[in-house]
């Protein structure tokens, strides 16, 4: 992910080269030969994430300097919170990296110590997944993550909790029942390992108020207080994502255009389960 953009701008080419000092290995090497196994661990992933995501919204940038310009409001799902906040000049591109790599390798230990992950539920209302949760518990974790459009929702847990309440989703009428290939139980409280690794690194760089709103995943409000900002940073791991509350609040300020700016067209999908109207792009196809 991501070549086309390194190949196409110096600009681009410069994140992934910087990226590349401040993590101390080639980034752009790994994200375009892989190998995939390495770079699907959460340690790996997320500094990928961010960088690509940048490098597209440089490009951007260079295509299109007045569409950047005119960006009103922004918001990233989990991860793609931080280069949004890059974006409304919260952070610099180097301490974003330097946060997101400390992010990724304390969510990845909080992983390794529990077997767990995620499951996607389609079809099923946020009532009905809920009980499901509790219903298939049995003492273990298991709870909503993501709630990610009508009908799409995420669970994180135990990994013999999330059998049971995949098995369960099944007979309760999902649509489809999707394992993810995630690390762990991410947006839950086995994610809490993280936090003090997390709130440190957050600690360690000077944050700024937003030039433009950033949704919050966490309550899914925009927030100019850095203090706030960053304890919401914190909050986040364990939180669940509150994507569709999110984008109804965007869609509410009057946007009618709306840039997915980063590898895939997932949100693009989403949105669309949210407002089939909206005009939605991207910088990837």
């Amino acid at each position: 992910m991501g070549r086309a953009d390194f190949d196409s701008s110096l600009v681009a080419k410069d994140l992934f080269q910087k990226a590349s000092q401040i993590l101390g290995y080639d980034l752009a090497n790994l994200c375009f030969e892989g190998p995939a196994q390495k770079l699907d661990t959460t340690s790996f992933s997320q500094p990928a994430l961010y960088v690509t995501s940048l490098a597209a919204l440089a490009v951007l940038r260079e295509k299109q300097p007045d569409l950047v310009e005119k960006v009103s409001i922004t918001a990233g799902l989990s991860l793609g919170e931080y280069p949004a906040l890059v974006f409304a000049g919260v952070m610099d591109f180097a301490d974003g990296l330097r946060i997101v790599a400390e992010r990724g390798a304390a969510m990845q230990a909080a992983a390794d110590a529990v077997p767990s992950g995620m499951v996607s539920i389609l079809g099923l209302d946020r009532p009905q997944v809920e009980t499901i949760c509790h219903d298939a518990a049995a003492g273990s974790v298991l709870a909503v993550a993501n709630l990610l459009c009508p009908g799409n929702i995420v669970i994180s847990g135990e990994k013999a909790a999330l059998a049971r309440a995949s098995e369960l989703a099944a007979e309760r009428g999902a649509m489809k029942v999707i394992p993810l290939a995630v690390a762990g139980a991410f947006h839950t409280e086995l994610m809490q390992g993280a936090v003090t690794r997390l709130r440190g690194a957050l600690e360690s760089v000077t944050l700024r108020p937003p030039r433009i709103p950033v949704v919050s995943n966490v309550d899914a409000l925009p927030h100019s207080d850095v203090v706030e900002i960053r304890n919401l940073l914190v909050r986040q791991v364990c939180s669940p994502v509150l994507w569709e509350n999110s984008q109804r609040y965007i869609l509410g300020t009057g946007v009618t255009t709306c840039w997915e700016v980063g590898p895939g067209r997932v949100l693009r999908g989403l949105l669309k389960r949210i407002d089939r109207k909206l005009e939605c792009l991207g910088t990837s196809e």
